[in-house]
């Protein structure tokens, strides 16, 4: 499942044979670098490419194409199966193997890169499905592999990477900033290519992703807290691959919370009041702890709102409600409510002058599509708590 809620049963299906006669292969990596986190600091780093030459590659690997495609999740999961995971083992820092060169090469290229792999043993074919990373299947140990080609390296990447005075926080908001996706983002981060020299190190996948989604949104912050406020209240919509995003931007400083629930009703097993909600929330002084309880998908949320606010020139405070439908068959990984969230901010907003018809029509709009009563999160909510009882400068003129 997505992110912050109980794992529905998988249901079977076949997928196409990799079609590997041997152990050797020639194929072309998405670019596509995954770094585990068991067994840290001494951890597996795997380079994913098909077993031969794809002519679209990039579609292996690339969330905002799965979502501009309108793929279903079994369509993902089938083009995920395509990959073979070939690894090896490193230390986090003072990377000791022969193949780290090579992979954080690939880790840089910006379109796929020919490789040939030797493994020490045949691909193993079980989906590793959980809340944060992309499916993952067919690990094998790689024995030897090589570049084929020149990897295809964006002069902007090439400089940042190059830059070790940089920290890498300036790093992430440096390409960010020059159209950079955060699933490129995550993974140069991963493979240890950011930050100043004695800083840089192999990170987890699972960590560089929320990593960079809590990064970025953080930069960008950084503008919105000084942009006005919005003057109407804003309810905005929609969601992608069973994940349903309902956002209402209130009039005021920047504050921000998330309620993530499953429907029909149950206990939400993150929650730990064994509500049916997970629930995490930030001032506009930001947090000082992880979002224990909607986790990654708190980030990955965080960052499609902040982008919208950063769009209007705006900030204020924005309630969040994430549904969960039975469409949501499979942990496909955090980039879902990344993205579910960017598709609900542009599925346009309705406008309210008051407050009030604009929950009213919340409420209404999660009965009528789900077929549930939110009253609750609302007698719950922080925000609208503040929002209910805060008066405005105008009121007193």
């Amino acid at each position: 499942m997505g992110d912050g809620y109980s794992q529905r049963d998988l249901i079977k299906f076949n997928f196409e044979s990799l079609d590997l006669d041997s152990n050797e292969f020639f194929g072309n990596s998405p670019p596509s670098i995954f770094v585990g986190r068991f067994g840290y600091p001494h951890v597996n780093v795997g380079v994913l490419s098909p077993v031969q030459t794809m002519k679209e590659a990039h579609l292996l690997d690339s969330p905002q194409d799965w979502i501009k495609l309108g793929l279903k999740d079994e369509e993902i999961l089938k083009l995920r199966a395509k990959l073979v995971n070939s690894r090896f083992k490193s230390r986090v820092k003072n990377f000791d193997h022969k193949f780290m060169d090579l992979s954080q090469e690939i880790g840089m290229a910006h379109k796929p890169v020919e490789i040939e792999v030797e493994l020490k043993n045949k691909p193993l074919s079980k989906f590793n499905l959980d809340r944060v990373n992309n499916p993952l299947s067919n690990n094998a140990n790689a024995k030897n592999m090589k570049i084929t080609e020149n990897p295809k390296i964006k002069t902007v990447v090439d400089k940042t990477v190059s830059d070790i005075d940089l920290k890498s926080t300036l790093g992430l908001k440096k390409l960010y900033d020059k159209g950079v996706n955060e699933n490129f983002l995550s993974k140069i981060l991963s493979i240890g290519l950011l930050g100043l020299k004695k800083n840089r190190k192999l990170v987890p996948t699972r960590w560089s992703i929320t990593a960079t989604d809590d990064t970025v949104a953080k930069e960008i912050l950084k503008k919105v807290k000084f942009n006005d406020s919005i003057d109407h209240t804003r309810v905005y919509f929609g969601g992608a691959l069973g994940n349903y995003y309902l956002a209402i931007f209130f009039p005021g400083v920047w504050s921000y919370e998330l309620f993530e629930m499953g429907v029909p009703f149950g206990v939400n097993p993150w929650s730990k009041s064994e509500k049916y909600y997970a629930y995490d929330n930030e001032t506009y002084d930001g947090r000082k702890k992880y979002a224990l309880e909607t986790a990654g998908g708190y980030y990955a949320c965080r960052l499609g709102i902040v982008e919208k606010l950063s769009e209007l020139k705006k900030q204020g405070s924005i309630l969040v409600l994430r549904f969960i439908t039975e469409e949501d068959r499979f942990p496909m990984g955090v980039w879902v409510c990344r993205e579910a969230t960017r598709k609900s901010m542009e599925s346009g907003c309705i406008e309210f002058e008051d407050k009030d018809l604009a929950i009213n029509y919340a409420k209404s709009l999660a009965n009528k599509k789900f077929g549930v009563n939110i009253s609750e999160i609302f007698e719950t909510s922080k925000i609208l708590n503040e929002v209910k009882t805060q008066k405005r400068i105008s009121e007193f003129i």
